[in-house]
């Protein structure tokens, strides 16, 4: 049985606050992000309006989702720009385009 996870970034309006995560339900994840965004602000995404989806990676093994996650982590902001704008020039919102 095979599985899906995401490895995701998603940013805030004025592309200012990046927030990387991890889900298997990726529409239902930035739903999440959105929702805490609108209403109680628990979440380091919500308090900073992360809901807009710039960025993922899919992976059949959450392992290696985890280990990318933490990769990308480590890395400067730069470089983290480099990543997006190589996969998503415009950084335009893929909210809609993941299934």
């Amino acid at each position: 049985m095979l599985h899906n996870y995401f490895l995701y970034i998603v940013t805030n309006k004025y592309r200012t606050t990046l927030y990387i995560g991890i889900t298997n339900n990726i529409q239902k994840r930035i739903s999440q992000h959105y929702f805490d965004s609108q209403n109680e602000k628990k979440s380091f995404a919500g308090k900073h309006n992360c809901y807009y989806l710039v960025y993922y990676e899919s992976f059949e093994n959450i392992n290696n989702a985890i280990t990318r996650e933490k990769q990308l982590k480590k890395w400067r902001r730069e470089k983290k720009n480099t990543l997006i704008s190589e996969f998503n020039p415009k950084w335009k919102s893929l909210n809609n385009e993941v299934f």
